[in-house]
């Protein structure tokens, strides 16, 4: 089951509640009981290794206003 986090609103405290996907966006109690709370977006790890393709952009020559020259 997937692992969502959230964040109380009131008291600012941040956890993780186990739940099915189609509740993902059900209103979450916090551990000190308030009900206004928002899902925070979660961040994906990925880990290099064998065969693992760069994330970042590759470098270019041109394009865009300093590539381009148009930034005087």
């Amino acid at each position: 089951m997937p692992r969502y986090e959230y964040r109380c609103l009131t008291c600012t405290d941040t956890y993780e509640l186990s739940r099915p996907m189609n509740e993902s966006d059900a209103p979450a109690t916090c551990p000190s009981g308030h009900t206004d709370s928002v899902k925070l977006l979660s961040t994906v790890a990925l880990a290099g290794g064998v065969g693992a393709v760069s994330a970042a952009p590759a470098e270019s020559g041109g394009g865009g206003c300093c590539g381009g020259g148009c930034c005087g």
